[in-house]
């Protein structure tokens, strides 16, 4: 295997390891085992667990999602509720997310990790989705930026990461009336 390619399995083994067994439980050796690899082809990398996975966990929190610019504030909430559910249903993201989230409870640097990708994505949504609307005069001009991403993406979070409630098909477009309503009424 050439060096990108072991790095490419040893990340995509570190991600369904978390997925199945969680950071708590996951071990070099296995990690290992699923890439293919020799433990000694992870400690070239990475120093340790914790700096493995949270490299790995930062390089894909950190990935720019693209914001939609459908021409309309309710056609790119619209969107961004779509791609968001889609993201936090997945059979991958849905195991690890919650365990990182318990994990980052007890241990600061997960924390912090977690914090940094989560604020660089609401500030681009609220830079974007908010500020353009706000330009095409769909929110009021004092729209908080930060208050709307907590008010689009915290509902959506809650139900399917915390609460593991499934969306009906109408769920989305409810929803998505439900926060232009409210963000509007805060001019």
């Amino acid at each position: 295997m050439l060096r990108g390619d072991i790095t490419v399995a040893i990340r995509n083994a570190v991600m369904k390891e978390l997925a199945e067994v969680g950071y708590g439980r996951l071990s070099i050796e296995a990690v290992a085992r699923r890439a293919g690899v020799g433990k000694t082809a992870i400690y070239r990398r990475w120093s340790n667990k914790l700096e493995m996975v949270m490299e790995i966990i930062s390089d894909v929190a950190e990935r720019k999602v693209p914001l939609p610019d459908t021409g309309s504030f309710s056609g790119d909430l619209s969107l961004l509720l779509m791609i968001v559910s889609t993201a936090l249903q997945h059979r991958v993201a849905s195991q690890i997310i919650p365990d990182l989230m318990a994990e980052a409870a007890r241990n600061p640097q997960i924390a912090e990790t977690l914090q940094r990708a989560l604020r660089t994505h609401q500030q681009a949504v609220g830079e974007k989705l908010i500020g353009q609307a706000v330009a095409r005069g769909e929110l009021p001009a004092g729209t908080d930026p930060e208050v709307a991403v907590d008010l689009i993406l915290g509902p959506l979070y809650w139900r399917l990461a915390v609460a593991r409630q499934p969306i009906e098909e109408d769920y989305l477009e409810k929803f998505t009336v439900a926060v232009t309503a409210a963000l509007r009424a805060t001019g």
